[in-house]
């Protein structure tokens, strides 16, 4: 180990960079569907090592060292967002004729922006970096304050932050719900780099020790909070309310044809008037996906009807579709991608709007300057889509609150507002069918199955394609569809759910952390720089 170690410290040049790129995609398999997570132990080794010999340019000085850090996290960047999310392409191929020209710009584009926050967290790291245990606890600290910055600089897009890998079942997820994701993530760098020590001996024992130790805590804890518990007992007898999540497998090109909508909201329809299976209870209340009613809701009044001719009486239809707003003055409406309540008289009675949009595909950032170069929304709507300045509470005539988070929404853990204390079970209506069966699906349904751990709320999840699910507040699936299989899934859920997860700070724990990391850091620094002189 110390011999590889030290022929890597001493790569230079392209061997250099592209060892960087690759250990950065070998990372990339510890993220759905693969789940391979002792991936990122060989990928953030081989990233420490590298790190080693950073030596910049001798004449450079200390800001030299710091670039050539930079350079490194971003090469280590690059190949983890390319191997994670080449699959956003797929949407740009729906209508190829108009946007096929941006596959690099999606492919290669946003991972490079992306690996600028890795690029960050290196450089962050050679600061404090050391020959010890403390060069890792640096890293550790770098990478987590690093992904807390992308969930909220430049509208954000924390998708696959590292500590998703450290979570492919639910005993290895259970962690999330008190230190959050960028506290497993800051935890888990430091885990993964631990072997690393192996190669330079120096601090090997003890580093090695606590790595074990925080792997120890996250599998013990995990089956700490899953003992006694299954995903059927966590809902009582009494109580219970039985969804039905629609799948309709709608192919997106056919979602984007004017003449298909009718159909397309038949479909719906159809499938929500199914019978129980086995002679079940029937549903209390239906879920449709994102944008599955094709036209303006509030403005067909037939529409309307059609879904009180299906509804039972009592039962509810949730439902995602497109509203529209008068802007007053001859302007152009502006457009909302919402949530509807439709109770079984076809009058709705709640709604929620979208609040975090999708840049390129919702609207344009910097719209003013992009348009010029021909760059505009995957959705065709006048103006695009307008954010709203906040979300709603669907509170339904019984009294259940569901906490709306429209598409990729559920991957923003921090945007989770106050009234997440009255909601019974969080609500995630998407529409994947834009990146077809590739990784994407996959890993939008596990972050929205971490959320429910963070929040202890169970989750409803419908979605046009896949993966539809009803998961219990531990991230279990209670029940759900294959991506891709047209059907509906009657699942019950409790009414009321009392979680005292929701009172924990989860911010304070990863700050709390990250000082810790930091300070572990510095004090090997300091003995660093004693022991040189």
């Amino acid at each position: 180990m110390e011999r590889l170690a030290g022929r890597i410290m001493l790569l230079w040049g392209w061997p250099r960079a592209l060892l960087a790129i690759a250990a950065g995609a070998f990372g990339a398999l510890a993220l759905p569907p693969f789940g391979f997570f002792a991936a990122l132990f060989v990928s953030f080794t081989l990233f420490v090592w590298l790190m080693d010999g950073t030596t910049g340019n001798p004449d450079g000085g200390y800001l030299s060292r710091l670039r050539s850090a930079f350079v490194l996290g971003w090469l280590f960047g690059l190949g983890y967002f390319v191997a994670g999310l080449w699959w956003l392409g797929n949407a740009l191929l729906i209508e190829a004729d108009q946007f096929a020209w941006a596959l690099p710009l999606a492919i290669l584009g946003l991972p490079a922006f992306l690996a600028l926050f890795y690029g960050l967290a290196a450089a962050l790291a050679r600061l404090l970096w050391s020959d010890g245990m403390g060069r890792i606890a640096a890293l550790a600290a770098a990478f987590g304050i690093a992904e807390w910055l992308r969930s909220f600089l430049a509208t954000g897009f924390p998708w696959n932050a590292v500590g998703y890998g450290a979570m492919p079942m639910p005993l290895m997820m259970q962690s999330a719900g008190v230190i959050g994701i960028f506290g497993v993530t800051a935890l888990s760098v430091f885990v993964f780099s631990a072997p690393a020590l192996i190669g330079t001996r120096k601090g090997m024992r003890i580093g090695l020790a606590l790595a074990a130790l925080l792997l120890c805590a996250h599998l013990g804890y995990g089956a700490w909070r899953l003992m006694g518990t299954d995903a059927a007992a966590s809902v009582p007898p009494e109580g219970r309310t039985v969804v039905r999540l629609v799948q309709p497998v709608i192919d997106q090109s056919r979602k984007l044809e004017n003449g298909d909508r009718a159909a397309i909201f038949e479909e719906h329809l159809a499938l929500s008037a199914l019978p129980p299976e086995n002679g079940g209870k029937r549903p209390d209340i239906i879920v449709w996906p994102e944008t599955s009613v094709p036209f303006l809701l509030t403005r067909s009044q037939d529409a309307l009807a059609r879904i009180a001719d299906v509804l039972q009486d009592g039962q509810i239809l949730i439902a995602g579709a497109v509203r529209a707003e008068d802007a007053g003055g001859g302007l152009t409406p502006r457009f909302y991608n919402s949530v509807y309540v439709i109770d079984s008289n076809g009058q709705i009675i709640a709604a929620s709007d979208k609040v975090h949009l999708t840049p390129f595909g919702e609207y344009v950032p910097y719209e003013n300057i992009l348009r010029d170069f021909g760059i505009d929304n995957l959705v065709a709507l006048p103006g695009g889509f307008t954010a709203a300045s906040q979300r709603s509470l669907l509170t339904l005539p019984d009294g259940q609150a569901f906490y709306p988070l429209i598409c990729y929404e559920a991957i923003f853990p921090d945007e989770i507002g106050p009234d997440i204390q009255r909601a019974n079970a969080l609500l995630n209506i998407t529409n994947d069918a834009w990146f077809g069966e590739t990784p994407g699906p996959y890993q939008h349904f596990q972050q929205a199955r971490i959320r429910a751990i963070e929040t202890g709320l169970p989750l409803i999840r419908a979605a046009n394609s896949g993966i539809s699910a009803v998961v219990d507040p531990f991230g279990r699936v209670v029940d759900g569809l294959d991506f891709n299989h047209k059907g509906v899934i009657d699942a019950t859920i409790a009414r009321e759910i009392r979680s005292d997860q929701r009172n924990f700070t989860r911010q304070d724990y990863f700050w709390l952390i990250s000082l810790v990391l930091a300070l572990i850091a510095v004090f090997s620094r300091v003995g660093f720089n004693f022991s040189k002189n």
